[in-house]
């Protein structure tokens, strides 16, 4: 029986926590008595890191800039982290479960800092839109393995 708990599946949410966050307003207060709406870019990242045995920091980031022509309007940089423990899993899952299931468990924690962050800087808060991380890490997937380019029909 101690054999068979030694070997059952482990997957823990050990803790979720705020790594990074930093909001810039460089050409404030002038732009924002613009009238103009802004363009908003958002890039989003996934990484993760073993730290022990059977531990790994999964960190969810994000880049929210808006602009006015060429002057930033404001600037966020956030980075949203869990710590999970997962034991005993297939060699073959890990890749998803540390590319899907775990951000999927910590994106949620980004968005709602992001849109305090920027509404706490006198702002409409900006909602991150929901992410299909199954999706994101398949692209991932595709580009490490190189998929070869489309042949061109002659």
């Amino acid at each position: 029986m101690a054999d068979q708990q030694a070997q059952d599946p482990i997957f823990q949410i050990q803790r979720v926590y705020l790594k990074d966050l930093s909001l810039e307003q460089p050409n404030s207060p002038a732009i924002l008595l613009e009238q103009e709406q802004p363009t908003v870019d958002i890039q989003l990242g996934v990484d993760a890191q073993p730290v022990a045995e059977g531990i790994f920091e999964i960190t969810v980031s994000a880049t929210v800039q808006t602009k006015i022509q060429d002057k930033t309007v404001f600037l966020v940089e956030a980075k949203q982290a869990g710590i999970f423990e997962i034991r005993n899993l297939p060699e073959d899952q890990m890749g998803a479960i540390l590319g899907i299931a775990c951000p999927q468990i910590v994106y949620p924690y980004l968005r709602g800092n992001v849109a305090d962050v920027i509404q706490r800087g006198g702002f409409p808060p900006v909602h991150l839109a929901e992410i299909n991380f199954q999706a994101m890490y398949e692209q991932q997937q595709a580009q490490a393995a190189g998929q070869p380019a489309p042949t061109l029909a002659q």
